[in-house]
């Protein structure tokens, strides 16, 4: 028995104040209307209805139950209504989940414009650099590097490429100089990422080249602000994202080394559950930042450099 089915059947039935009268608003059969009711007497073990050849008229207990069937239908029609609304509009809560040097550099900027185009969305966005199961962790989005990990089921679409630039300040090149070729810059204070595998050495790639320059590093942190604020100082020479230098390089408070040479590029992916019956406004996230980096194949901050 489909007792959802049941209940609709025996308010309408109450409603017209006939099994005939019902069976024609509903579009069923005379039987099947007939035996919805009775299936559900049979299951709540009571009769709902007294019935005569010429009237129905409700028992004590068929009164009492279809107050609480009136309540329920109305909360899953009202509930229906809310998920179909949302299929075809962009609100609720989006949870967005970014890694945290693109957050801060660019997605801070776009989410404004993304707000004002859509006005009932309420934005929820976390920025971390740990692993992340986006579903087991409630999120509808994320915007991951290509060295973050996620799960094989989820779609993933590149916004874009990110290149790994070398890059010092005015102050420190006027004091030690600027390498002119890769292997200069083993005569150069380091700036470093803490992983193991650039510990001892860059592999520097230029053209269709490839070397493993080695290093000395002065500094050497896990936090890329870090490395920043001892670049701005003058401490040394850093390999930092594309993303995170245009307004560095065009405010002069960096320059970008050995144009043309780099530590390798790295996608920007918009990671997301599934295309299968996706919500307006997870599907509105997607469009608008697509919309934002049209081009998925290249650097869009080394074009301003």
């Amino acid at each position: 028995m489909d007792r959802l089915q049941s209940m609709r059947v025996f308010a309408k039935v109450v409603e017209h104040g006939s099994f005939a009268r019902a069976a024609q608003a509903m579009d069923m059969s005379n039987t099947v209307v007939t035996r919805n009711v009775a299936d559900l007497e049979a299951h709540l073990g009571t009769r709902l209805l007294n019935r005569t050849t010429r009237k129905l008229s409700l028992t004590e207990t068929g009164l009492q139950y279809l107050e609480r069937v009136k309540q329920i239908l109305t909360d899953i029609d009202d509930a229906d209504a809310v998920a179909s609304s949302s299929a075809r509009k962009a609100s609720g809560t989006l949870r967005i989940y970014c890694q945290h040097s693109f957050g801060q550099s660019q997605l801070a900027a776009l989410l404004p414009k993304y707000a004002e185009a859509m006005p009932d969305v309420v934005l929820d966005v976390t920025l971390a650099d740990y692993p992340i199961d986006l579903v087991e962790e409630g999120f509808d989005i994320g915007i991951l590097l290509g060295l973050q990990k996620f799960d094989a089921t989820m779609i993933a679409r590149r916004l874009c490429m990110s290149t790994l630039v070398l890059c010092a300040s005015p102050a420190y090149l006027a004091k030690y100089g600027e390498p002119s070729t890769p292997f200069e810059v083993s005569d150069h204070k380091i700036l470093n990422f803490a992983f193991e595998q650039l510990r001892h050495s860059w592999p520097l790639s230029w053209g269709n080249e490839k070397g493993d320059i080695p290093i000395v590093s002065r500094l050497i942190s896990n936090n890329g602000s870090i490395l920043r604020h001892a670049a701005l100082a003058g401490m040394g020479i850093m390999v930092r994202s594309s993303f995170t230098l245009d307004d560095d390089f065009s405010s002069g408070r960096l320059v970008q080394l050995l144009k043309g040479h780099h530590l390798g590029m790295m996608p920007v992916n918009l990671v997301y559950p599934s295309r299968r019956l996706m919500s307006y406004k997870v599907r509105s996230f997607v469009d608008f930042m697509s919309a934002q980096f049209p081009a998925p194949d290249t650097d869009p901050w080394l074009d301003l450099m």
